[in-house]
């Protein structure tokens, strides 16, 4: 379901930068509890800290205020989605989601199938970051033959 990207493109990674009053609470969150793997940390004067995680493969999804509704609508019972919302692909998307909540994330939606045929849930995490855990449950093949999707 992953590809690589294009040797083409100019750009060479996707970072998003997250400001977190408490720190400590965010990795353990992200890095302990969700699973990302630290790539790198550094500490710097009046006890500045930072720590890169490692997300897998990224993208950006670029979304008209029509799909943000529809998936508002689909995901979280038509609750709206901050500006800017993060989705991390899981394996099991239930189990992820409840391991978030008992590490400290708010639920704003139990996992439930869409119809692009994804299981998704969507919880506050720490930092004040709204987040999407989705676990695909058709290969990018089976879905590309469907109506509304298209593939470049």
């Amino acid at each position: 379901m992953t590809s690589e990207p294009s040797p083409k493109s100019p750009v060479r990674q996707l970072r998003l930068v997250v400001e977190a009053e408490d720190y400590e609470a965010a990795l353990m969150f992200f890095r302990d509890t969700l699973g990302l793997s630290e790539q790198a940390a550094f500490e710097g004067e009046g006890d500045a800290r930072v720590t890169i995680l490692e997300a897998g493969r990224a993208t950006l999804e670029i979304s008209n205020p029509a799909q943000v509704r529809l998936i508002d609508q689909v995901e979280a019972d038509g609750q709206p989605s901050a500006k800017i919302r993060i989705a991390f692909e899981v394996d099991d998307s239930a189990a992820a989601t409840r391991d978030l909540v008992e590490a400290g994330g708010t639920l704003i939606a139990e996992p439930r199938e869409t119809p692009w045929k994804s299981l998704n849930s969507r919880l506050e995490a720490p930092g004040g970051l709204q987040i999407t855990l989705f676990q695909e449950l058709e290969s990018i093949e089976e879905r590309s033959s469907k109506p509304g999707f298209k593939r470049p």
